[in-house]
């Protein structure tokens, strides 16, 4: 992720969608947002907590509502980008400058603005709890060095491993994972580390 010293900066550098950001930048200036830059993009806060952004991305300039799950969104202009994923985030994409409704994106972010300071917000969910299957749990309290290294883990790459025993149908097929993952955890590798790098 490219960093950018200020958002001046991220504008001057989306070429093509340099004069849409600056429309959009220009709308959430009538707010009582404070502008800042994360993750590399411009954010807007009320009281520190974001509450909207904006980016250009290939085909189009969007806006994002953190919660934007509460909008009414009369117009149904809002999309999911990650319908399996996302659960509070809403987007609002633009493929052009004229799409740029000033009035209406007011209206939306002024929404936004009250939503946040009436408290709503989806918390995140409670991860679900890591439940060692028998299999694996065998091998560890026979193998302390293998119990030591599994433990090194963090809780997610723990359930990884256990979960990936714990699918397979057949009592063959759990046995064959299990000796698969039993070097990886040895070495400190996770099972989905090398996706993780791509």
């Amino acid at each position: 992720m490219k960093k950018y010293a200020s958002v001046d900066d991220y504008i001057n550098a989306q070429e093509d969608w340099a004069p849409a950001l600056s429309a959009l930048r220009s709308i959430f200036h009538q707010t009582e947002f404070e502008e800042t830059l994360k993750w590399g993009t411009p954010t807007y806060t009320i009281n520190g907590k974001n509450v909207a952004g904006m980016a250009a991305f290939k085909k189009y300039v969007g806006i994002w509502f953190f919660q934007g799950v509460f909008l009414r969104d009369e117009k149904k202009v809002l999309i999911n980008a990650q319908e399996d994923k996302t659960v509070a985030m809403r987007q609002w994409r633009f493929q052009s400058e004229e799409e740029i409704d000033e009035k209406l994106i007011l209206a939306y972010l002024k929404e936004a603005i009250q939503n946040q300071k009436q408290g709503k917000e989806v918390t995140p969910q409670k991860k679900k709890p890591l439940v060692v299957p028998p299999e694996l749990k065998g091998k560890l309290s026979s193998d302390a060095s293998l119990k030591a290294a599994f433990e090194k883990f963090t809780p997610g790459k723990q359930r990884e491993f256990a979960e990936y025993i714990a699918e397979a149908k057949r009592e063959a097929t759990k046995q064959k994972r299990l000796a698969k993952i039993i070097p990886m955890v040895l070495d400190g590798i996770g099972l989905n580390d090398k996706y993780r790098n791509c």
